[in-house]
């Protein structure tokens, strides 16, 4: 799914992103809400990123990665939980890009993820490149135990970087604070 909005981008650089379990739901711009067996999923953008919030009887689960004052933390190449009888894994990767290189992403972003069924890519105004986008890709049924697997993509022109992460979370998602 595609989306076109009139609020402004917030993030200026990834130094600004911060990465939170748990963190209080924030109003988003754009949802996209997919379910599998009894899993909910809401891929949410967010004026500062995004937010993924993974629902089941066991519990909810809720990945932020935003500009958010007064959060202490940074964006960590990687991290990993325990969560009920399960795991989520976290991994990020800031890539600096010239301007014809982040084109070319973002081009590549609008192929793969506006127009597939698990994915959600926000365009900000004011530059073409500035986009934020989410891919879910399930990994099969859920409730059969398959891990749920989603990407995030946020795009900064104005610094030239591409922040991409990968989470997964396998089993059934509680409540866990970072």
């Amino acid at each position: 799914m595609r989306v076109g909005i009139s609020a402004p981008f917030v993030d200026t650089r990834a130094d600004d992103l911060v990465w939170a379990l748990g963190h209080p739901l924030i109003d988003p711009l754009a949802v996209r809400s997919l379910r599998f067996g009894g899993t909910g999923v809401e891929l949410r953008v967010l004026g500062a990123s995004h937010q993924v919030v993974v629902t089941s009887a066991a519990g909810v689960l809720v990945e932020t990665v935003a500009c958010l004052p007064g959060v202490d933390g940074a964006l960590p190449g990687s991290a990993e939980r325990s969560h009920g009888t399960g795991r989520y894994r976290f991994d990020s990767r800031v890539e600096n890009l010239t301007r014809t290189g982040l084109a070319r992403r973002v081009d590549d972003l609008h192929r793969e993820v506006a127009d597939d069924p698990g994915g959600l890519l926000v365009a900000f105004p004011g530059d073409p490149l500035a986009v934020t986008a989410l891919h879910l890709d399930p990994g099969g049924a859920h409730g059969d135990g398959n891990p749920l697997h989603w990407r995030t993509w946020h795009v900064y022109p104005q610094s030239g970087e591409l922040v991409t992460t990968h989470s997964t979370v396998s089993a059934h998602p509680c409540g866990e604070t970072r």
